[in-house]
């Protein structure tokens, strides 16, 4: 599936910078914050940017991987949290509803029959993906389809009228296929990019990493081709939330990076388009051991670091105010001029 993603460039950034730098307040003392307002500027080309309808949409899918004891809990976890989504008893419920942010849950690819009458996105590929450790997580067709789908559900919530999207998700064994489909990527030793999950023994990590490495040698994962090491070696909710990631870029919406599983599918992302970055605030650094490394391999700076390894969309939810005051100083904070305020020329 072809995506039109344009990289920014911006005729507007000067405007922009000069308006930020004559507010009341000393040259770039509000660090990050001015990244951020003339990044947003950028992206809705427009020195009065603004965020509406702000939406956390969390891709749920199961992982054949988790057969091999990649991970510290069962299988089964992934629809009983899909349940506790809908109910409104998880972390990203409650966060969301603290910063007044749209939820969504879809079901990529859980190994579980959903009601159809629950509030939940119905679009699963498949009950789950292959164990990439015997097989390809998924066929050609799958893959397609998968970003095809995560595309359209896109193009639906921004024709409702959101501009910014946060990308979470839910998976057993998804950590797994995010560190294989990094070191793959990356060309990073795979210790580099694998960490605990879910909270792994010291023993169990090396397992995980054993499972990756011989998985990567057994599909002669090598390629530089981002949808096909998303197909070999990534998840149902990994392949639709690229599906969304690109289009997002295309429809020119601010992109909220959650943790290391929604890193490691911008990484593939961004291998495809790499004018994606333009759109993407990456919103915390995970506590998981390869998130560091890979944000640094994007050369990306994110807002929060607070040792968190949940997943589900929770650090878009925690670093949306921190967005939100970008914003909102560069549309409502007093210039120099307009306050009486002697600048310091």
């Amino acid at each position: 599936m072809k995506f039109d993603i344009k990289k920014i460039e911006s005729k507007i950034s000067e405007k922009l910078q000069k308006k930020i730098d004559t507010k009341t307040k000393p040259l770039g003392s509000l660090g990050e914050l001015e990244n951020i307002a003339l990044k947003t500027g950028c992206i809705q080309n427009t020195i009065n940017p603004k965020l509406i309808n702000p939406h956390i949409l969390v891709f749920a899918g199961d992982h054949g991987i988790a057969q091999e004891g990649v991970s510290a809990y069962p299988a089964e976890v992934t629809p009983q949290m899909v349940l506790n989504f809908i109910n409104g008893g998880a972390a990203i419920n409650v966060f969301c509803e603290q910063n007044q942010m749209n939820l969504t849950v879809i079901d990529s690819g859980v190994n579980y029959d959903f009601d159809k009458n629950i509030t939940l996105e119905h679009l699963k590929i498949n009950k789950g993906t292959k164990n990439f450790l015997i097989e390809p997580a998924m066929s050609g067709e799958e893959l397609n389809l998968a970003v095809e789908r995560g595309a359209k559900l896109i193009e639906k919530i921004n024709q409702a009228g959101c501009n910014v999207a946060g990308f979470g998700e839910m998976g057993i064994g998804n950590t797994t296929s995010a560190a294989a489909v990094m070191s793959v990527l990356t060309g990073l030793p795979v210790h580099e990019c694998a960490g605990k999950g879910t909270g792994l023994s010291g023993e169990g990590l090396k397992h995980k990493i054993n499972v990756i490495e011989k998985s990567i040698q057994a599909r002669n994962a090598k390629t530089s081709d981002a949808f096909e090491v998303m197909r070999i070696l990534g998840g149902f909710e990994m392949a639709m939330m690229m599906g969304a990631m690109l289009k997002a870029a295309e429809l020119k919406m601010i992109l909220l990076i959650d943790g290391f599983i929604s890193s490691s599918v911008f990484l593939a992302a961004n291998k495809v388009y790499p004018e994606i970055l333009d759109y993407a605030v990456f919103c915390h650094q995970s506590d998981e051991n390869g998130h560091g490394n890979l944000l640094k391999y994007l050369n990306a700076e994110p807002l929060l670091k607070l040792n968190m390894r949940l997943g589900e969309g929770t650090g878009c939810a925690l670093a949306y105010p921190v967005i939100q005051s970008a914003i909102l100083f560069l549309n409502e904070m007093a210039s120099f001029e307009s306050a009486g305020v002697s600048n310091r020329d």
